[in-house]
């Protein structure tokens, strides 16, 4: 229950604060058991990160746990704020940031450098969102180009598992099978329509990637893929204190060759975050279709200012090889998903990400729960980053119109997904001029310029 109702067919109740709108739960929206218990698994992804700040960083676990609170904390802000999606990191930026990371000795040196990236991160994502020309990027790119970034960002994901030395080369029967059943429940045609005439299946749906995360895990520890789980009891003890030395206001701030070493990686990140964001547009532009009881602003600018205090964040209080990005696409997915029921299912977008997210934040402090995780930690990782890479290409594909763009788009994503982001978009530029614009090199007489009414090609 919540105090303010939404009349149908409206925007969901807010209190309107300069650019953000604010929304709390129990106030503005009800609580969403299926989303709490979800993700009461699923913040095990968070913790995730812990293993590459123990490496690249040289922080102790308890220290990296208090990182990840940070994390969690800023995970909680787009719902607050008023956007409709459920964050995460960026995710197909990590293996170019620990590249970068690569360069600098584990302790200050990697902390400088990551508060360097981070906060150039964050300066993109703050002047785009000022001067809104984070909407007018994504009105003006091409749609192949749209297509080809999110498409090599899936191609990315998927490369990073299923290569060699990957995790599916380690973990090949827990991660397989919990792949395949988080496909079938989330995307199948035959899943949806055992869906409509069996109840039971309907409630299974509700937990998105959660039944196939269970079995992997339950299936890895039984083949002996990962170790059986030393299960404590209490809260856990995030070192907040002993943190504060290994920030930047103890081991010093970066100088500005730091700072120039970083802009190519950050440039890179929100190229990819930009993709991000294309996807979550596309999603919620399909649940605001579907569900005409409840009108969904998803408003970029507004995207790109939280995003950007996300990483402000980090960058002194935690920074962060994920570093923050808009949308945590295969839980987004799967709320959307669960969203389309109706309201019954789920009454506002919001109530979905900010119960999803408030429950993964209190977790981090339930100590059996993350004991249980602990030694499990990689398969939660693989299955979100595979599940990415399929949501990205059946979005990136989805909004492609002619053979021409598919094309474009195509090879862009796999020259990103290969060479980088920066060879990506520029491939993609390339390809735009060269095979889909109609007048490129031709000039035009005055006689064959078109009368004033009448249409011109682009």
């Amino acid at each position: 229950m919540s105090i303010f109702k939404r009349a149908d067919g409206a925007e969901q109740p807010f209190w309107p604060c300069g650019p953000f709108k604010i929304r709390l739960p129990f106030v503005h929206y009800r609580w969403e058991t299926a989303e709490m218990l979800q993700a009461l698994i699923m913040f095990v992804v968070s913790l995730g990160m812990i293993p590459l700040l123990e490496k690249f960083l040289g922080l102790p676990y308890d220290v990296a746990l208090a990182y990840v609170v940070v994390c969690g904390i800023g995970f909680m802000l787009p719902a607050l704020l008023g956007v409709p999606m459920v964050p995460g990191w960026i995710t197909p930026a990590i293996p170019v940031v620990l590249l970068f990371l690569g360069d600098f000795a584990p302790g200050p040196e990697a902390i400088q450098a990551l508060f360097a990236l981070q906060f150039t991160v964050f300066l993109i994502f703050l002047i785009l969102g000022i001067t809104r020309l984070g909407s007018v990027m994504v009105r003006i790119v091409p749609n192949s180009m749209k297509g080809g970034i999110v498409i090599g960002a899936g191609i990315a994901a998927l490369m990073g598992e299923i290569s060699t030395g990957g995790r599916l080369a380690n973990t090949p029967i827990s991660l397989i099978l919990g792949t395949l059943i988080c496909l079938y429940l989330m995307f199948s045609v035959s899943f949806k329509g055992l869906t409509e005439r069996v109840p039971f299946m309907r409630k299974i749906v509700n937990y998105g990637m959660v039944p196939g995360m269970l079995i992997a895990i339950i299936v890895g520890i039984a083949v002996g893929e990962y170790q059986v789980p030393n299960v404590r009891w209490g809260i856990t003890m995030p070192a907040f204190a002993e943190m504060w030395n290994y920030l930047p206001f103890n081991v010093g701030f970066p100088d500005a060759k730091v700072f120039l070493l970083a802009a190519p990686t950050a440039v890179i990140a929100y190229i990819i975050a930009f993709g991000d964001i294309i996807v979550g547009q596309s999603l919620m532009q399909r649940a605001d279709e579907l569900r005409p009881d409840e009108v969904i602003e998803n408003n970029i600018d507004r995207a790109h200012l939280v995003t950007a205090l996300r990483n402000a964040l980090h960058a002194f209080f935690a920074p962060y090889p994920g570093l923050a990005g808009p949308i945590w696409t295969a839980v987004a997915a799967t709320m959307a998903e669960r969203y389309k029921y109706g309201r019954k299912a789920m009454d506002s977008i919001y109530s979905g990400a900010g119960t999803f997210w408030i429950t993964g934040f209190l977790a981090l402090f339930m100590l059996p729960l993350v004991s249980f995780f602990q030694p499990v930690l990689p398969i939660a990782l693989s299955l979100t980053l595979v599940l990415t890479g399929y949501i990205c290409l059946m979005v990136g594909f989805e909004q492609l119109n002619n053979n021409t763009e598919r094309g474009v788009a195509g090879t862009m994503g796999v020259v990103l997904a290969v060479y980088g982001a920066g060879w990506g978009l520029a491939a993609g530029a390339v390809l735009y001029i060269l095979v889909e614009r109609t007048h490129i090199l031709r000039f035009r007489s005055v006689k064959d310029m078109p009368s004033k009414n009448a249409d011109t090609p682009d």
